[in-house]
């Protein structure tokens, strides 16, 4: 009895004395750290033509895919909101010669869930969440296309119309100032119904989206430069006959340079330029779609151009400025999509910004953006933001330096 008695005992307390013992071995070696910001946001926009749905992600941030067009009543909203907030837990683990890094990042941005009618409870939104063990990384982060030079300004997507931006899952291996990565591959193709285009999401991707990208670096700035080549392959039901299967594929492919070039002591002109054939959602915030379906059940893939220059003027320490200005157009082929895709996009902006301390910044911007259609008509908009953000962070390793 008292041999069973006693396994009863120590049989709970091995495993349990295992987890403290290696929870304390874990703590004498991994680092963790968490950050991120509190940012408040007023938006002011004046509509030129229509309005928006409340829900709409463009009351929050600029998307031009989403700016009202044709219409010729005008309308004004104001919005407050603090959803691009966001925080962030990182670990830093050494694993022999090599480190095991973990990094996970939420904000509120295009939640599904909450409203504002009383307690404006949003979900959060994965951002960021992946490991990276020597040269290699495995999970969801900034697409490899992207190269990551970005304008300074309140708004959180900024000169949308000229920039690659996107998060994915992927694997990526990097070595020096080279990256290749093996991507999602989703793809999404406008097909014409009877004159109204849709779009839609292929979910049939056969082979993963290759990227490839090279930093460079020096006194003058630096520069990145990515190539991306990817597979669009549709199969469903035919446009003019549902009851027929369509099976196709097109190759996309695409170049993108950005650069961050020093102006005097504290200045910087940024400017970044892409372009290629069936891109879609990997630019411009999927502006326009991969490829358009024809009525024989044939791919096009979608040519586009885009791109941003933008310049950041310090006034002293504590005060700076960034003006920027972002454009794109796609070559779409009309016989395919009809007239009601979108085919141009423009955005310009201005702001001011005050930082009384490095972790904390105020503002104002402005912003007028211009929404074009194939068939060309137009909508635009004009608004006015106010800012103030706040930027935290810990990390352990701060209590191992002080003592």
């Amino acid at each position: 009895m008292r041999m069973t008695h006693g396994r009863r005992i120590v049989t709970p307390i091995l495993p349990l004395a295992a987890v403290i013992a290696a929870g304390a071995c874990l703590a004498e070696t991994t680092t963790l750290s968490y950050g991120g910001y509190v940012k408040f946001d007023a938006l002011s926009t004046y509509y030129r033509n229509g309005d928006v749905a409340s829900g709409s992600p463009l009351r929050d941030m600029h998307l031009p895919s989403q700016i009202p067009v044709g219409e010729t009543d005008e309308n004004y909203d104001l919005d407050f909101h603090i959803k691009e907030s966001r925080f962030h837990i990182q670990t830093l683990t050494p694993v022999g010669e090599r480190t095991l890094r973990s990094f996970v990042e939420m904000d509120f941005l295009l939640s599904k869930q909450g409203d504002e009618k009383v307690s404006n409870s949003f979900n959060p939104r994965l951002r960021h969440f992946y490991f990276e063990y020597g040269d290699w990384l495995f999970g969801q982060t900034w697409t490899n296309f992207m190269i990551i030079i970005l304008p300074d300004d309140l708004d959180f997507s900024g000169a949308a119309e000229g920039i690659v931006f996107g998060r994915q899952p992927q694997i990526r291996w990097s070595r020096g100032p080279w990256r290749i990565a093996l991507e999602n591959p989703e793809s999404i193709v406008t097909i014409d119904d009877g004159g109204t285009p849709l779009s839609v999401v292929t979910e049939s991707g056969r082979l993963p989206d290759l990227t490839v990208h090279r930093e460079f670096a020096g006194d003058w700035g630096s520069c990145g430069v990515a190539l991306v080549g990817r597979q669009i392959y549709y199969k469903g039901p035919e446009v003019t006959d549902p009851t027929r299967s369509v099976d196709d594929q097109e190759f996309g492919f695409g170049v993108s340079a950005g650069t961050r070039i020093k102006v005097g002591q504290r200045d910087e002109l940024l400017a970044q330029a892409t372009a290629g054939q069936g891109l879609g959602r990997y630019t411009a915030l999927n502006y326009v779609n991969s490829a358009a379906l024809d009525d024989n059940g044939k791919l096009h893939a979608i040519d586009l151009v885009c791109g941003f220059v933008g310049y950041r003027h310090w006034w002293n320490e504590k005060l700076r400025s960034s003006a920027n200005v972002s454009l794109f157009t796609a070559d779409n082929p009309a016989s395919v999509t009809g007239g009601g895709v979108n085919k141009e996009a423009q955005s310009y902006s201005l702001n001011l910004l005050y930082s009384p301390t490095p972790k904390l910044t105020f503002g104002a911007e402005v912003m007028h953006a211009r929404r074009v259609l194939e068939d060309g008509t137009d909508g635009a908009f004009d608004r006015l933001q106010l800012s103030a953000r706040y930027d935290f962070g810990y990390s352990s390793d701060q209590d191992v330096r002080e003592k």
